[in-house]
């Protein structure tokens, strides 16, 4: 089965209603799928609202675990944790901080505010994280992305090789924003194949970790 903690909907820049996306995820096999839109202080209240209500109405009828979460996106990093606490305040049950990809201006800082943050569940595509933040995600037991998105994958070798020394936990996302993002465990297994986990490291992260994550938000 396949697990995906990080899509978009129509809700931000994605292509997909809710409704669609899940949809879609369920015809590639998928266990459990995280709604994930970026957000602000301007935001994050109207995101964690509607995605609650999609959850609650397609429970109903698909065997599939929606997961209600938010993506802080280019947020000042000091804002970081108390975004992050409000955000699982008002009802969602993951947060996810997008990282500090090479491809994109994010400002300095925010993978370390994102790592000293008890209320934040995944470091998104985070680029070159260092000792200090490494240290701090393994303290708080935080996620790190191995991404399949164009760009922001471009480190998933780096962010693999700083889990291992830290002895992080992993998880392969999409960030998928459009209907051909989202992939399948076949080719989740490519992506971390191909930035050179071991057989042990791609089990853990393709089924054990996202496991523990569930856990952790029942």
């Amino acid at each position: 089965m396949r697990y995906d903690f990080h899509t978009h909907t129509v809700f931000s820049d994605g292509e997909l209603i809710p409704s669609e996306l899940v949809r879609r995820a369920m015809v590639l096999k998928h266990k459990a799928i995280a709604i994930t839109d970026h957000a602000d202080a301007s935001n994050y209240k109207e995101l964690i609202e509607k995605t609650i209500l999609a959850k609650e109405e397609l429970k109903n009828y698909w065997d599939i675990e929606v997961i209600v979460g938010v993506e802080l996106t280019h947020i000042p990093p000091k804002s970081i944790p108390k975004m992050a606490k409000k955000a699982k305040d008002l009802g969602a049950e993951i947060v996810v901080v997008h990282g500090e990809t090479v491809v994109e201006p994010v400002e300095e800082k925010t993978n370390y505010y994102a790592s000293i943050s008890e209320d934040v569940d995944i470091l998104a595509h985070p680029g070159f994280i260092d000792k200090e933040t490494a240290e701090n995600l393994k303290e708080n037991d935080i996620f790190v992305e191995i991404t399949s998105r164009r760009g922001h994958s471009l480190t998933n070798g780096y962010v693999l090789s700083v889990a291992r020394e830290f002895k992080l936990k992993t998880l392969i996302n999409t960030d998928a924003h459009a209907p051909e993002d989202l992939i399948d465990v076949e080719f989740a297994k490519k992506v971390g194949l191909g930035c050179g986990m071991s057989k042990k490291e791609l089990e853990d992260t393709l089924l054990h970790y996202p496991k523990e994550l569930l856990k952790r938000i029942k």
